[in-house]
């Protein structure tokens, strides 16, 4: 899989169905859930974590001891060979899929093979075209609905239903692909769902990639565990932000996106866009939004270092879209958030974590459907403390993601009776490791967290070769995918 952030910019497209996407880089596959347990904490945040029990075959898998406590057992449990990725886990926003979406996705994109964020890409679509079915307009004035058919009303899970009890008059819940949707006053969701990912060797034959490459280590399936998390009581009691600027629609509803098909990033482009095309294509098969078929743009956000999405934005204003669904990255959405906010143009992402954004001013025009890493940080920290480790060592990129999620991380490892031995921000596109490393390595600690993109893959070989065991590495959405194990195993 190639990941390099040195691509072209992409030129947008315009249809109103949402055709295939040509091959992108690909990388996890969605995750089945195993059976699993673990004890409650509190942290700081007031964040509730609920670890779910998943409805699956347990067996090999446990990893409790014959009394029923938990243990530090198979999670990191080294290979025999070559060092590699086995045994690290890591967090990232995720639900349990089911089998019909994601078929669906792949008729959309044929070389599908990762699905993180499909869910929320579809829902932030999907919102959007309810929103605007309930303005009865594609102007400004639908932003003030968004909230609305999330949250408080009749449940609904797909756009037909919600759009038939808009029809009747009545309020909705739209409950989506992702889980419950209910959005609070300021655009964030007030629910989470995270999977709990392992490295390993199973069904690694079954992974495919863009290059053909077959890799010895993947994401092993059979080992991800689902947690929930909810955050404060008092997000639910926020007042909806008022709605600031005008701009009249057109009668057409036109959705555009801003999504990685180049950059650091780019692994996690090919299921947000099928996400989005999908939905666009079951608004449309039920008869549209205001009467007409949805129109869909399709952009290319890079990552901040090619400097793609101001190109971008720029063509999607100037076709006139009536929202953008993106950027994934924090940091590149919050390079463009003005200028698509100040257009009264409405800013969706299906990625975002940042904490950054819940306080943005954003005139009341920017919402997500990825949990903030303030609640990221804590269901991390309780997978850590739940493996038994205790000195924990945070390696983070040098960016809005980075920093905050780091916060997050040590505010939940703290709260949970651990000791963060150091926090050492890096420079994302730095040519060498080693410093960032011995200096982990020096603090003696018993788990590294690693929050990066595709540099992860840089980072853990040096640290192998400086002798540290995978099973001492975590890491963070930003890296948990077979992309890192690709990458990993090219030596890029």
């Amino acid at each position: 899989m190639n990941i390099s952030p040195l691509f072209a910019p992409f030129a947008p497209s315009v249809s109103t169905v949402g055709s295939a996407i040509p091959p992108a880089p690909t990388a996890t596959d969605q995750r089945k859930g195993m059976c699993m347990h673990r004890k409650r904490w509190a942290a700081p945040l007031a964040i509730l974590l609920t670890l779910g029990t998943v409805a699956a075959a347990c067996g090999d898998d446990t990893k409790s001891s014959s009394s029923g406590a938990t243990t530090t057992t198979a999670a990191g449990t080294d290979t025999g060979g070559k060092a590699g990725l086995t045994g690290m886990r890591g967090t990232t926003p995720l639900v349990k899929l089911g089998d019909d979406f994601k078929d669906r996705l792949k008729t959309i994109d044929p070389n599908l093979s990762d699905f993180n964020y499909a869910a929320e890409a579809y829902d932030a679509a999907i919102i959007i075209a309810l929103a605007a079915q309930e303005a009865k307009t594609d102007g400004i004035d639908y932003a003030k609905k968004i909230y609305g058919v999330t949250k408080d009303g009749e449940k609904c899970n797909d756009f037909k239903s919600c759009d038939a009890l808009l029809k009747d008059g009545k309020d909705i819940d739209y409950e989506g692909q992702s889980g419950p949707t209910d959005l609070d006053g300021n655009g964030d969701p007030l629910k989470a769902s995270y999977g709990v990912l392992e490295f390993g060797t199973n069904g690694c034959d079954k992974v495919s990639t863009d290059s053909g490459v077959k890799l010895k280590e993947c994401l092993d399936d059979s080992k991800t565990e689902y947690v929930t998390a909810d955050a404060p009581k008092d997000k639910a009691a926020l007042p909806d932000r008022s709605v600031e600027g005008s701009r009249a629609g057109d009668g057409v509803l036109k959705i555009g996106t801003l999504l990685p098909k180049t950059g650091s990033l780019a692994f996690l482009g090919p299921p947000e866009f099928a996400g989005v095309q999908l939905a666009i294509k079951d608004i449309n098969d039920a008869g549209g939004v205001l009467g007409k078929p949805v129109e869909y743009v399709e952009g290319d956000s890079g990552d901040t270092d090619n400097k793609v999405a101001p190109t971008t934005v720029a063509t999607l204003l100037g076709q006139n879209v009536d929202a953008i669904i993106g950027a994934a990255s924090s940091s590149v959405s919050l390079s463009v958030i003005d200028t698509i906010t100040t257009a009264g143009v409405v800013m969706f992402s299906p990625a975002n974590t940042s904490p950054k954004f819940t306080d943005y001013p954003s005139k009341g025009l920017y919402f997500r459907d990825a949990p903030s890493d303030l609640l990221q940080g804590p269901v991390l920290a309780d997978v850590i403390i739940g493996d038994g480790k205790s000195k924990v060592y945070i390696l983070a990129m040098n960016d809005d993601y980075g920093t905050g999620l780091a916060a997050s991380l040590k505010d939940g490892l703290e709260g949970g009776g651990a000791t963060v031995l150091g926090t050492k921000i890096y420079d994302p596109k730095a040519a060498d490791y080693s410093a960032e490393v011995q200096a982990a390595k020096d603090a003696d600690p018993d788990a590294i967290a690693i929050i990066g993109f595709d540099e992860s893959s840089k980072i853990i070989a040096k640290a192998i070769e400086q002798g540290l065991k995978p099973s001492t590495f975590y890491g963070v959405d930003g890296n948990m995918g077979n992309a890192l194990a690709e990458n990993f195993e090219a030596g890029k």
